[in-house]
């Protein structure tokens, strides 16, 4: 009778063990104003299908990442984890570096909200995704500064006409819609091109309006001020011809940190 309280006290002992261990792991944050937050939203080639290799492995040093458990841990890839274990390397890791080196003051905090497969339709108002990634960001918001947002998606509406010829006018009001309900101004946004391998005969025409799509992005800066789209020339892809490989995200995420670094200088 007596080693069922012993079992209990054992039991409540090892939770307290977990609870004050995940507080000692914790990182401690600088100051709010020194804490640049960035928020990741779009399809799979934001979410990272890179594959994991230490030879390409990118440091997070000052850069971490906001989990599923709302805290922030170290930035270390895969970023954006899935049920199905098929999180990779992603183009966030590179950008988190190359915009932390360019200012060694400050922590780079990593929202990660984007979700493979997805249409443009659920990251717009009133869209699943979309109030999702708010309500995260809101609450990252407690602790650092929104600076930008980086967002990759298109070819999912590349399938049929009716999105890819709809795609600027709504990509361009989900853009207004994110920054009001955000607070965030004219917070810099950082689109990138589709990879020129989604036209691949192995594909049979399944992202016929790919180009379409790719004109409205072109077009974005012209529409909606404080806004960027980051060339995809001479990225290539993995074997499946629709995810950027693991080399290709590493610059593509240079790319975006130059383009980010130029809206943030000229605003």
């Amino acid at each position: 009778m007596q080693r069922f309280p012993a079992l209990l006290l054992g039991f409540w002992l090892a939770i307290v063990g977990m609870i004050v261990g995940a507080a000692e792991s914790a990182p401690d944050l600088p100051p709010r104003d020194r804490f640049h937050l960035y928020l990741l939203i779009g399809q799979s080639n934001m979410a990272g299908r890179g594959m994991l290799d230490p030879a390409t492995e990118v440091s997070s040093e000052r850069v971490l990442k906001y989990t599923s458990m709302e805290g922030w841990a170290p930035g270390t890839e895969p970023l954006h984890p899935t049920k199905s274990g098929r999180g990779g390397a992603g183009l966030a890791a590179s950008f988190a570096r190359a915009m932390a080196d360019a200012k060694p003051d400050v922590t780079i905090g990593l929202i990660p909200c984007a979700v493979g497969g997805t249409p443009l339709s659920r990251w717009m108002k009133g869209g699943d995704l979309y109030e999702k990634a708010v309500e995260r960001t809101r609450k990252a918001m407690h602790d650092g500064t929104l600076t930008g947002i980086l967002w990759h998606q298109g070819e999912r509406d590349s399938m049929q006409e009716e999105t890819a010829s709809t795609y600027g006018d709504r990509l361009s009001q989900m853009v207004a819609d994110l920054r009001d309900d955000l607070g965030a101004g004219k917070v810099p946004f950082v689109a990138g091109h589709l990879g020129h391998f989604v036209s691949s005969p192995k594909h049979a025409g399944k992202y016929a309006y790919s180009q379409l799509v790719e004109d409205h992005l072109t077009a974005l800066p012209g529409r909606v001020p404080c806004t960027a789209v980051v060339d995809s020339a001479g990225l290539t892809a993995k074997q499946d011809e629709l995810h950027f490989d693991t080399p290709s995200l590493r610059e593509f995420g240079i790319r975006y940190a130059a383009a980010m670094q130029r809206l943030q200088q000229s605003d």
